[in-house]
């Protein structure tokens, strides 16, 4: 089924909500600490790749 050129575009989800419900404190706890080990990798990344970038930038920056 094609699309409608007026519907809006849906992000895709990165990450499945988790059922918070079943989970006890501590599981909680380390399901958070497993959040901001990823947030923390995903953060390197973008900081690795913005200094390639400004260095491209720099390189072929027009004078």
């Amino acid at each position: 089924m094609a699309r409608d050129e007026d519907e809006p575009l849906t992000k895709r989800r990165r990450l499945e909500p988790l059922f918070l419900d079943s989970l006890g404190i501590e599981e909680l706890r380390s399901y958070i600490d497993e959040l901001r080990t990823e947030i923390a990798r995903v953060e390197a990344d973008i900081g690795r790749k913005s200094s390639h970038r400004s260095a491209a930038d720099a390189f072929f920056k027009k004078t």
